[in-house]
């Protein structure tokens, strides 16, 4: 049963992967002069709109949402809206925290809270695809225990979810370092390196999860969504 989920979680990864392709693909073939560094901004929108809609539709389709105690009308609303307000929460904080870490406060605002859109399209839409808008799961996924010791049942998707955000923020993190050299590159400009580098990261988690959960499946328990 793990092969047959480790299999259809790369399947999922590997379509949400592919629409990071198309996201660059399709703008560069229907919009004139796209190019990622040269209309970085609209770059950045499409992947972001992209990921988001197939990550709720892959995840919907394959049934990994946790399912909910109530089926009333109000109950899926209030649900709906915890998401929203969760997200947004989300985009501030990272918003935040990369004025923290020298970002401009002012200048290139815009800029700054596009990278806080996609990084948490790429890590906090996930943890409320795969676990919903449950703090409580969230500090257990990521919490020590869950990070470390895996060994409270878990699901592969909560381990793929450790593997793809860790893998996201680290990208972004590393992708700041060329910006203060003097090499007068493109994408040197702000925030484009930071992007690439948090893509990049999550294309790595997306392709490192399925293989790291198979490689190490024996040692580690899990329970079947």
């Amino acid at each position: 049963m793990w092969d047959l989920e480790i299999r259809g979680m790369a399947s999922a990864h590997a379509i949400i992967a592919s629409s990071m392709f198309m996201a660059t693909v399709m703008p560069a073939v229907l919009v004139e002069k796209f190019s990622v560094y040269g209309t970085h901004m609209v770059w950045l929108y499409c992947v972001s709109g992209s990921v988001a809609v197939v990550n709720i539709a892959v995840f919907w389709l394959l049934g990994i949402s946790p399912p909910t105690k109530k089926n009333t009308l109000s109950y899926k609303i209030s649900r709906l809206f915890r998401s929203g307000l969760y997200f947004l929460l989300s985009c501030i904080f990272f918003h935040t925290v990369v004025v923290l870490y020298g970002a401009p406060l002012l200048e290139s605002a815009l800029e700054t809270f596009s990278l806080a859109v996609l990084l948490s399209t790429l890590t906090t839409l996930r943890c409320l695809c795969i676990l919903g808008p449950n703090v409580q799961a969230w500090i257990r996924v990521f919490s020590r225990d869950g990070l470390v010791q895996d060994l409270v049942a878990m699901s592969v998707w909560d381990t793929s979810l450790q593997i793809t955000t860790g893998c996201s923020v680290m990208g972004a993190w590393l992708g700041a370092f060329p910006i203060p050299l003097d090499w007068d590159r493109p994408w040197q400009v702000w925030p484009v390196s930071c992007t690439l580098g948090a893509t990049t990261g999550f294309l790595t988690g997306l392709l490192a999860a399925p293989v790291w959960i198979h490689w190490h499946r024996k040692q580690l328990t899990y329970k079947l969504k």
